[in-house]
């Protein structure tokens, strides 16, 4: 971790705990199903980097990622991360996906267009012959 400020978490076991109490209690957002009479509202579960970030005691980020680059963190805080984008990949399946697909964009996801080419490219080549004259006189 660098020197500095002591380190919040002491081995991985220790903080593999913390980041499983906030995927076991996630912050919820309530959302509107059905219509009419069949209408529900439903608290529905909400997991970002962020929130993990500070139900852990973080003050940024940036601090959550400085733990990956440490080897002993380094396994429990990628798979934390994949749960999150594993998340954010189910919601590209229902309803909204502007927020998803941005979300997924910032754990290297890509949305480019690949074009495949097929055919050849011909170049044709002349050749010119210029024969000298030979009569010395330059002309």
């Amino acid at each position: 971790m660098g020197s500095g400020r002591p380190p919040k978490y002491n081995n991985a076991e220790e903080l593999q705990k913390a980041i499983q109490s906030y995927f076991d209690n996630p912050p919820t957002k309530q959302v509107v199903i059905g219509k009419g009479e069949s209408q529900q509202i439903v608290d529905l579960p909400v997991l970002t980097i962020t929130g993990l970030a500070y139900h852990l005691g973080f003050e940024s980020r940036q601090s959550f990622y400085d733990y990956e680059i440490d080897s002993e963190f380094s396994y429990t805080i990628k798979r934390a991360r994949l749960f999150i984008e594993h998340d954010y990949e189910k919601q590209l399946q229902v309803g909204n996906t502007t927020g998803a697909i941005f979300a997924l964009k910032n754990f290297g996801w890509t949305d480019k267009q690949e074009v495949e080419h097929s055919g050849g490219v011909h170049v044709r080549s002349i050749t010119i012959n210029v024969k000298d004259s030979g009569n010395g006189s330059g002309d």
